[in-house]
């Protein structure tokens, strides 16, 4: 197929134009048009009075050898994704997965679809139940650390806006997004610029790629927390599951996630290899989204093409921090994410309609080891912990999240009531002064932030904006080394995804556990009695 970019629609144009531009921009009669796809699909909004749509199309046309003949670069590249050839080897136990986020699921899955009847231990429970404890936490309170916002199946990525936008240009991001429309996601994630399910649409897909796994020979271990890890001659034999029973394996993928804080002690303790590894610490703010709407789109605010606008900000403190907007939610919630008791996390959340009357996203600031005040692998846990026990402390040693309106925020002050923007945060609030417990760095860096943020969109440095606290979980303070071949210093051990450092987002983390199980079938041709 021809790629052709730069296809342009104003708003009020049909897609139904694009045959034509299609034509125009290859100089050929749009019946040579056989067919398209579009690719990618983008907003262009940085003139307010002229908003555009902009495509990158997969052209099907009979004049395709003559185009390439003419314009070699004209040619799409190839999007199917390729399994790897199996080696020769053969595992005596099948493999085992730990955790059921974006990286396991997608490593249990290719292992699934390659013949290797993977299992997967999930700590959390299945979805259906997970979400019930989840919304019971945030209408009462009442706290479940087995089961919550980072617990569970389908990992945190379950309880956000299921954003599939990423960073990296890794040719199996398309296969992730195939996996995710063929288990029942919107097929627009195929070609929009910035992609996301939901999270009430997203419970519903990842249920179904646990029952695709289970079809091709998987299986899955619920509420079954890995409390050991059996060692012989430098290689894992078997993984204890909550202190009671083994399952023997030659393999075991570490999808951990980033708030496994246990299982982390637990494999520092069997001397697996780890080191600090930088992440971010802040807060969620949260706007109006008809504010966010009008300061990106203008007059086109209320299109219904458009949809809710989001942002990405950043901005370079004096005092060398850098402060970036994280996890933006248009039309979204601010949530309860806590995985320890006694402690207090915030996450962002969107539903798929993103209709929701605030926006919101995390203002962090970036932390590295020379914050952390110890050489000790874990110390950026325990500064995580310092945060979260602080934000339990200013919220009244309840689970209700300490709020400091944006202006109280600026000039240092409590803030003693509400105004436009009404907090999203469940089960409760209670308002405080959370700048006066900041460290100075997080503090000034922040607050100038604001106020350049404010110079960039509309609305943004209002005072009656609110932050909410505090935003400890941007990613792992932790990083598991892993060789060429994907492994840690104990053999047969394949840290993976964000808890092992090595992800950040959904798509990346379901790449990272598509590479992982890649390289279990690079080096194995099966498992025994079975090849």
């Amino acid at each position: 197929m021809i790629r052709v970019q730069d296809i342009k629609l104003t708003l009020d144009e049909d897609e139904s134009r694009i045959i034509s531009k299609i034509a125009k921009k290859l100089k050929i009669k749009a019946y040579d048009v056989i067919d398209y796809t579009i690719f990618k699909q983008a907003v262009d909004a940085r003139k307010k009075d002229d908003i555009r749509f902009v495509y990158t199309i997969d052209v099907q046309t009979t004049k395709e050898a003559e185009l390439l003949a003419k314009y070699p670069a004209l040619a799409a590249p190839d999007k199917t994704y390729y399994y790897p050839k199996k080696g020769e080897k053969v595992l005596n136990h099948r493999p085992v997965v730990v955790g059921s986020g974006p990286c396991g699921l997608f490593a249990a899955l290719i292992l699934a679809q390659s013949g290797f009847n993977p299992i997967v231990i999930e700590r959390g429970k299945k979805v259906e139940e997970r979400v019930n404890d989840v919304n019971r936490f945030w209408e009462t309170g009442a706290f479940d650390s087995s089961s919550n916002v980072q617990f569970g199946e389908g990992g945190a990525g379950t309880f956000s806006d299921g954003k599939l936008t990423t960073q990296i240009k890794n040719k199996r991001s398309y296969k992730v997004l195939e996996e995710f429309v063929e288990a029942g996601a919107p097929a627009d994630i195929l070609y929009k610029n910035k992609p996301h399910i939901g999270t009430d649409v997203l419970r519903e897909v990842i249920k179904n790629i646990r029952e695709t796994i289970i079809r091709l020979g998987g299986e899955f271990k619920f509420e079954s927390t890995v409390t050991n890890i059996c060692i012989e001659d430098n290689h894992i034999t078997a993984v204890e599951i909550n202190k009671c029973s083994e399952i023997s394996t030659d393999i075991c993928i570490l999808a951990i996630g980033h708030s496994a804080r246990d299982t982390f002690e637990m494999l520092y303790n069997k001397n697996v290899r780890m080191e600090q590894k930088p992440f971010a610490l802040g807060m969620r703010i949260e706007h109006l989204q008809d504010w966010i709407n009008e300061a990106q789109y203008g007059t086109y605010k209320d299109h219904p093409k458009l949809g809710a606008a989001d942002y990405k900000l950043v901005h370079h403190a004096k005092n060398g921090r850098a402060v970036y907007s994280f996890c933006m939610c248009p039309g979204g919630y601010v949530i309860a994410s806590a995985s320890e008791e006694g402690m207090i996390v915030t996450n962002g959340m969107s539903e798929y309609k993103r209709d929701s009357k605030n926006a919101n996203s995390a203002i962090v600031v970036n932390v590295g080891p020379s914050d952390y005040r110890s050489e000790h692998p874990l110390a950026g846990v325990e500064l995580q912990r310092q945060f979260e026990k602080l934000a339990y402390e200013l919220g009244g040693g309840t689970y209700y999240a300490p709020v400091q309106r944006v202006g109280d925020f600026l000039n240092n002050q409590i803030s003693t009531g509400i105004g436009a923007v009404k907090p999203s945060y469940k089960p409760g609030i209670k308002l405080t002064n959370m700048r006066s417990k900041l460290p100075g760095f997080i503090a000034e860096a922040i607050d100038e932030a604001i106020r350049a943020f404010g110079q960039k969109i509309k609305y943004f440095d209002h005072e009656d904006a609110l932050f909410t606290g505090f935003e400890t979980r941007t990613s792992s303070p932790v990083r598991l080394p892993r060789d060429a071949a994907y492994q840690s210093n104990l053999r047969g051990i394949y840290p993976a995804g964000e808890g092992a450092g090595y992800a950040g987002g959904i798509i990346s983390a379901a790449v990272d556990g598509i590479e992982i199980a890649e390289a279990v079938i690079k080096e194995y041709k099966g498992i025994k009695g079975n090849v």
